[in-house]
């Protein structure tokens, strides 16, 4: 099934573009290529390929266009949505297991179905009209379910994230670029607790320790394997590359640009 007529959309409440995924997100690739991950493995996502984020995670991704073209389709199942739909179906909930934030879906004729589905309802400007927003919201959560239902054990789980170990959980977790009372939640603590706790053990202050580790690995990376800064602060929790630049040789008292002269 060809996807070329397929436009970007995106269904559901605006939520911020931060790594700390806060609602449940079903994506469709229509065009390009999608590189994710969640601290534990990278996900590749390819043109007719769907998945669900999965909200109190981790995430990020990277877009690639093809051919100068990229084309997604993003749904966004908020806790009031999803509240109101467990009210109105009966789905047996099971706990699932699996840890990781993209859950993939094999190919599947429904799925595809549903997404040239939405093609009448977009208006003139390109964009999805919003009276029929909820309602082919609940019609892709009946077919995902339909597909998979262990992902009730997900949608419908409305608790919060416990107490967990704080140093394995900030070691895996250093690069994310989110905020403290972000990892704070997380770990299944309070603000105040979180940065009591984090300097019992790291004997640092969360951003002192964030902003050390970073640039630790950075320095690593950059001597050992040769990369080029502008390939890595990204991936290391930096915003710009102007920031990361100031940043490493107020640390280490040179420019990462001259590390890796150095180490060439």
């Amino acid at each position: 099934m060809k996807f070329t007529d397929i436009k970007s959309c995106y269904i559901g409440p605006t939520i911020s573009p931060e790594q700390f995924v806060q609602e449940h997100m079903f994506l469709f690739l229509a065009k390009g290529s999608i590189d994710g991950y969640d601290g534990n493995k990278h996900y590749v996502l390819h043109p007719g390929e769907a998945c669900v984020v999965r909200k109190n995670h981790l995430a990020r991704y990277h877009k690639n266009k093809e051919n100068n073209a990229f084309e997604k389709v993003v749904i966004i199942f908020d806790e009031v949505f999803l509240k109101a739909f467990q009210a109105r179906h009966a789905f047996s909930l099971q706990t699932y297991f699996g840890k990781e934030a993209f859950i993939k879906f094999p190919p599947a004729e429904l799925i595809h179905n549903f997404i040239h589905s939405l093609t009448p309802y977009f208006t003139e400007e390109g964009k999805l009209h919003q009276s029929f927003a909820d309602i082919k919201r609940e019609e892709l959560l009946l077919i995902l379910l339909q597909l998979n239902p262990a992902l009730a054990g997900v949608f419908f789980d409305f608790g919060v994230p416990g107490k967990i170990d704080l140093e394995a959980f900030m070691q895996k977790n250093y690069k994310f670029n989110v905020s403290i009372e972000r990892f704070a939640y997380l770990s299944g603590r309070s603000l105040s607790a979180f940065k009591r706790d984090f300097k019992e053990i790291f004997q640092q202050t969360p951003s002192r320790w964030l902003t050390g580790r970073r640039l630790d690995e950075a320095k690593f990376l950059i001597e050992k394997d040769l990369k080029r800064p502008s390939d890595i602060y990204v991936e290391l929790g930096f915003e710009d590359l102007s920031h990361f630049s100031f940043a490493f040789k107020k640390q280490f008292g040179y420019a990462p640009t001259a590390l890796l002269l150095k180490s060439k």
